[in-house]
């Protein structure tokens, strides 16, 4: 079977769309396109059209509809050896399967029969040829699948040998055989598991735990007897040094050498002691001669300095007493301006006083005038405001909001509109009497008026006294006047809400409303001009004029005579406070004297106080000078003298430092020799007690035995491993024998392998698992490896491969089936991937490849017949539309 051409229509992402794949041909077709263009859902429409009844729901069909529903439709066109034939299916609703000849356009089967005939098209359905070539995106077929798949596989891969090469019987040898073989297995599992280790609690493994425990137990002794000899050296060497430090010569010479350092750094200590008693000694004549010198220069200058005092102290007392005599006289001036300044102010104060009050009743004179103004304009006012609230009130009851009344005028219009058009449509009577008629015509109970036109709705009684009654009838269909209803309807709870009986009286209401608004304004702008401030300002300024109107009690005399003494008063006020101004500054002057003459002669008697405490009793200073000269010379020579013995001693002195650096080192080196021989001391009892208790356990001896017995384990485990090797190289030696027999059994589908291998690897061979007919290892390089253990580009190499040969025992069987791989080289490299290519080529020469993939750079080195995804619509849905 070979497919040329596969179309599908509503399915998966191809929702009320179809695509097609038009002239798939012989040999290797390639399909390369983006990612979500498509191919798994052609793979998946073609596994669907062969394995999937049109008539099932199951999971793999509900996979196959759009998100928005539908009815999915598949069809193919495949060669077979009686022809060219298109399958076609059609699942939910509307299912359908259809065979059709296409040579002939026969249709040759539907429904179930048309099942039938593609079942035994794949010869097996999924089982078939068709499930073993055909790979989906992401399965190798070598990776592990339940256990059905497996089994079902499995029998397609044997029942293709045994068609192509025939029963092989007796492969295993016989029972014998199989005896000998379950036998070896038996003995070798007592003592070994499957995978060659030790069998927990069997011989082999506690001979090899004995081995272990005495090879642990030679092990620990050595270590003992290694330390105890380590012990016995170590003890020897720590003897050896600590004789050493122990002889008597050396710690006498030890002794004597820090006995040495003592008397040397004591003598050097005793002289620094002297040195800085004589350093103490220097200082303390120094501060002494110091002392003594300044006393003498205090002396001697201060009896220089009170011999010029004396002349300065009298001047300074002459001029205090001038000074004073000055400032009485001064003080008496002042006196006499102030006693003037003093009356002036008072006449002052009188005549100011005296005016005030005049002033005050000119003020309440002219505060009543405006009292009588203020009240008259408060009056106004409270006048204007009480019309501003009645306009106001009135404002509020006759206000109508404006879009009411332009909403109840449009009303007005509407329904005018409506009645003129009911008027106009209405049937009339119109009448032109002649002259001198006696009678009138009555329409409907109401004369009818020359030339008035007067119309009736329905029917009419036309009444024409002395002729009869003419009964009047339109005859036309009753008006709609229903929106005219409405209309009034609106209008009426219009006119309700604004409290008006029709739209006069809302004009009218509308008409007072903008008076009232009118008078507002008149009365807030007269309110407004009258108190520009508020009523409350106005009453404020009403209420100060009444307290300023109160006239002043008595008589307040002539303002301008009082204003005139007034002045008088105050010139004279200013020409005496002038007067006293003039004075003041003279009397700071010599307040200013007095003071600066005491500061002077105060000065000048405590300095001359200071320098007789200095000086002390006259009769004592001559003799007083000469001891302070005694003392002066007498703490210079006690310095010299102080001044020789420390450079004396400092040119003596050793260097303490260096003295006590030797003195530290001697004790070091003693101190350290003490130390060293306490801890080989030490160390050597440690060893001589580690050393007795392994002479005490005998330590080489039970070291000795442990060895013997660990060599007799060793070569019991050995004598088991020889034992156990034996065994699995019989066992190994049976099921070559049965391998062989197997490779005859796998010898067809290994010699179509073999050439496709070699595109791959120099020296490379595979070995099948006989349960699953699969490759189970790769062998190469010398190396043998698990099929699992391989990496994912090996494992789909070796999967598109195996199935490439499968693909050519089926065609050497009659039973051609194409190969199609979806997306099945995902991680081979570039190298690689085109020695696949080469054998796609290779098995191509009678054989059908079909190769759908994203990768279109990588594959686009294939080669092969080019296919591409083309729109398509179903003929019968095309007539549909």
């Amino acid at each position: 079977m070979k497919i040329e051409a596969l179309r599908l229509y509503n399915v998966k992402r191809f929702a009320d769309r179809g695509v097609a794949i038009e002239g798939i041909g012989d040999g290797v077709n390639v399909l390369c396109d983006v990612n979500e263009a498509g191919k798994s859902t052609s793979f998946e429409a073609l596994h669907a059209l062969f394995f999937l009844p049109h008539s099932g729901t199951s999971g793999d069909v509900r996979a196959l509809r759009p998100y928005s529903g539908g009815s999915p439709m598949i069809e193919a066109d495949i060669v077979t050896g009686e022809g060219r034939f298109r399958l076609a299916k059609r699942y939910y609703a509307g299912r359908s399967a259809r065979v059709t000849d296409l040579a002939t356009g026969r249709l040759v089967a539907q429904a179930d029969e048309a099942e039938n005939v593609i079942a035994a098209l794949v010869r097996g359905g999924s089982a078939g040829p068709a499930g073993l070539l055909w790979v989906r995106q992401g399965v190798t077929g070598i990776e592990r699948r339940s256990k059905s798949e497996d089994e079902s596989e499995r029998q397609v891969r044997a029942s293709l040998l045994e068609s192509v090469q025939g029963e092989v019987e007796a492969v295993t040898g016989g029972r014998r055989m199989a005896a000998i073989l379950a036998a070896t297995q038996d003995a070798l599992a007592e003592l070994v598991t499957p995978t060659g280790r030790p069998r927990t609690g069997g011989r082999y493994a506690a001979a090899i735990e004995a081995r272990d425990r005495l090879a642990a137990e030679v092990e620990r002794l050595g270590a003992d007897v290694t330390s105890l000899r380590a012990a016995l050296d170590e003890r020897a060497a720590q003897s050896r040094r600590l004789d050493e430090l122990e002889r008597t010569e050396d710690r006498q010479e030890r002794r004597q050498a820090v006995q040495r350092a003592e008397a040397a750094f004591e003598a050097a200590r005793a002289q620094t002691e002297r040195l800085k008693a004589a350093e103490a000694e220097l200082r303390l004549a120094q501060e002494r001669k110091g002392a003594a010198a300044s006393a003498f220069k205090v002396f001697h200058d201060a009896f220089e300095k009170m011999d010029e005092l004396s002349p300065r102290v009298e001047e300074a007392a002459f001029k205090r007493s001038a000074a004073e005599a000055q400032r009485a006289d001064v003080l008496a001036a002042v006196q006499a301006a102030r006693a003037g300044f003093d009356a002036a102010d008072a006449e002052a104060q009188a005549g100011r006083t005296r005016l005030d009050r005049a002033e005050a009743a000119v003020r309440a004179q002219e505060a009543s005038q405006r009292l009588t103004e203020i009240e008259r304009r408060l009056q106004d006012a409270e006048a204007a405001r009480l019309a501003a609230e009645a306009a106001e009130a009135a404002l509020a009851l006759h206000a109508t909001p404006p879009a009411a009344l332009d909403e109840l005028q449009a009303l007005e219009v509407e329904i005018a509109a409506l009645r003129a058009a009911a008027d106009a449509a209405r049937p009339t009577v119109t009448i032109a009497y002649e002259a001198g008629a006696a009678g009138r015509l009555v329409l409907n109970g109401a004369p009818l008026a020359d030339g008035e036109e007067r119309g009736y709705d329905g029917a009419a009684e036309l009444v024409a006294p002395g002729l009869g009654v003419i009964a009047l009838r339109s005859n036309r269909p009753a008006a709609d006047d229903s929106r005219l209803a409405r209309t009034l309807d609106r209008r009426r709870a219009l006119l309700a809400s604004l409290g008006v009986a029709d739209f006069a009286g809302a004009q009218a209401r509308r008409v007072r409303a903008q008076q009232a608004e009118a008078e507002l304004r008149e009365a807030r702008g007269r309110l407004a001009a009258l108190a520009p401030d508020g009523l409350p300002k106005l009453r404020e300024q009403a209420a100060a004029l009444r307290q300023a109107a109160q006239a002043p009690d008595g008589d307040a005399g002539d303002a301008a005579a009082l204003r005139s003494a007034l002045e008088a008063a105050e010139q004279a006020r200013a020409a005496a406070l002038q007067a006293l101004r003039e004075a003041e500054p003279a009397q700071r002057r010599a307040d200013e004297q007095v003071f600066a003459a005491e500061r002077s002669l105060a000065a000048l008697a405590a300095e001359r106080t200071q320098l007789d405490a200095v000086l002390g009793p006259e009769p004592e200073r001559a003799a007083r000078a000469a001891t302070l000269t005694n003392a002066r010379d007498a703490c210079d020579a006690a310095f010299a003298q102080a001044l020789a013995r420390v450079e004396e001693l400092r040119a003596a002195a050793a260097d303490i430092e260096t003295v006590e650096a030797a003195l530290r080192r001697a004790r070091s080196v003693e101190e350290t020799a003490a130390r060293e021989a306490e801890r080989l001391r030490q160390a050597i009892a440690e060893l001589n007690g580690r050393i007795r208790a392994s002479a005490d356990d005998a330590v080489e001896e039970a070291w000795r035995e442990a060895q013997e017995a660990h060599a007799a384990a060793a070569r019991r485990a050995e004598d088991f491993a020889r034992e156990a090797r034996a065994l699995q190289r019989l066992e190994a030696a049976l099921a070559a024998a049965r391998a062989e027999a197997r490779e005859l059994y796998l010898k067809p589908v290994m010699a179509e392998l073999k050439p496709l291998l070699g595109l791959l690897f120099d020296d490379a061979s595979i070995a099948f698992d006989d349960r699953t007919l699969l490759p189970q290892t790769l062998r190469r390089n010398g190396l043998e490896e698990d099929v699992e253990r391989l990496s994912g580009g090996m494992r789909e190499q070796l999967s598109v491969l195996t199935r490439l040969a499968f693909a050519r025992l089926l065609a050497r069987d009659g039973r051609p089936a194409p190969v199609i791989l979806d997306d099945a080289l995902v991680y081979s490299d570039d190298d690689r991937i085109e020695r696949m290519f080469d054998a796609l080529h290779r098995q191509a020469r009678d054989q059908q490849i079909i190769v759908f993939s994203c990768r279109q750079r990588a594959f686009a080195r294939l080669g092969g017949n080019a296919l591409r995804m083309t729109d398509w619509r179903p003929g019968d849905v095309a007539a549909e539309s």
